[in-house]
């Protein structure tokens, strides 16, 4: 049976194959290269064990070279959320700040949130202040310096 290492190294490609079509990253392409190395090297040589190590060679080179590139140009880039991109930015208070009665909002990049003061001072209805930091679903504001100030 000549042909039974052929038919072999075919269903394992065809399986390596499947198997990274039904997944989202890359996961065993490699092995499906070494598997389609070791099916021609079947042309070849009948030793299993050449044949073998043809596939694990492969796969490893393959999983060495592409993987690098791959995790460079597949991997999305992280984008900021919403929340990410208020940080840092200027807001107007729209409702006044006060950490005692637990009121206020703010709003930055056309978006309202509630907002609380992070020294703790009350911060009045139309004042302008810089978000610091995010917890929850609340902003922490400062108060902008003026110049006077």
């Amino acid at each position: 049976m000549p042909w039974l290492p052929s038919v072999v190294w075919l269903i394992l490609l065809i399986f390596f194959a499947v198997a990274e079509a039904a997944t989202v990253g890359l996961v065993s392409i490699w092995f499906a290269a070494g598997a389609l190395v070791a099916l021609l090297s079947t042309f070849f040589t009948t030793n299993i064990w050449l044949q073998v190590g043809i596939f694990l060679l492969i796969s490893a080179v393959t999983l060495a070279l592409v993987r690098p590139l791959a995790g460079k140009y597949v991997t999305p880039e992280r984008v900021a959320t919403n929340a990410d991109r208020v940080i840092g930015r200027q807001a107007v208070v729209t409702e006044a700040v006060d950490n005692r009665a637990e009121t206020g909002a703010v709003k930055v990049l056309g978006t309202v949130w509630t907002a609380r003061s992070t020294s703790e001072a009350a911060i009045p209805a139309g004042a302008a202040v810089t978000v610091e930091r995010i917890e929850g679903v609340k902003l922490f504001v400062t108060p902008v310096k003026t110049e006077k100030e």
